[in-house]
């Protein structure tokens, strides 16, 4: 019975992305997000629970692949197909292909998450951008951000400049650092306190004074910014 268990909550994922894809083609992207959140809870703790019963399986590594995909994938890509349409002027025939481009990452989402599972490398760390931070990075910009992106000129291009960029972070071979602790100490785990402590104000300020969750968005950025400014310079 408890080999199911992991499996279970990785479904319970699957139907979190399955469900935030919906609110995010009807415009509901406060609920996708909140479903897209759920979904990373439920993936945190599938692994976590399959450790501690000793059940790992391989079907159990291709399910959560192919409920990450969708929830991380699939999901933050059909926010951007619907933001796209609803701020670019499809009756010019050139554009109406935009919107489509947002499943651009859902596609570079599947195969970060193949490469992924093939590489032994990204025991203690991770090589390219994860896909559940990609997916909240998107979803809290589109939320938060949405009312001032749309005064931006050439917004959607900005967007989609961003998401190609997203896309390759997905699956370069940028290192960037896990927050798994071995011991709680200072010494080894620098760049994961600090990220920690710098992102706590980060979050919360615009979430108690604006009442916005665009500082999730920025959390993620600078997440891949300390990455590339500290990871790279160990690996040298």
């Amino acid at each position: 019975m408890k080999k199911h268990i992991p499996n279970t909550i990785t479904c319970c994922n699957l139907i979190s992305g399955c469900i935030a894809t919906y609110f995010g083609f009807t415009g509901a992207f406060e609920l996708a997000l909140l479903f897209i959140v759920l979904g990373a809870v439920f993936d945190f703790f599938d692994g976590m629970v399959a450790r501690l019963l000793h059940v790992s399986s391989p079907i159990g590594k291709e399910l959560d692949s192919l409920a990450d995909d969708i929830t991380f994938g699939f999901a933050p890509s059909a926010i951007l197909f619907t933001w796209i349409g609803d701020n670019v002027a499809l009756s010019e025939p050139v554009f109406i292909i935009f919107p489509f481009l947002a499943f651009i990452m859902a596609a570079f989402s599947a195969l970060r998450l193949a490469k992924f599972n093939l590489d032994e490398r990204q025991a203690l760390g991770f090589i390219g951008l994860p896909t559940p931070a990609n997916a909240l990075f998107w979803g809290a910009l589109i939320v938060g951000g949405s009312d001032w992106l749309s005064d931006i000129p050439m917004a959607p291009f900005v967007v989609l400049l961003a998401l190609f960029i997203s896309s390759y972070l997905l699956v370069s071979e940028i290192p960037m650092f896990a927050l798994k602790f071995k011991t709680w100490g200072w010494k080894g785990n620098e760049v994961k306190y600090i990220f920690l402590l710098t992102s706590i104000p980060m979050l919360l300020l615009p979430l108690i004074l604006l009442r916005s969750v665009i500082g999730l968005a920025a959390v993620i950025a600078w997440y891949v910014i300390l990455s590339v400014c500290t990871q790279r310079k160990n690996a040298q």
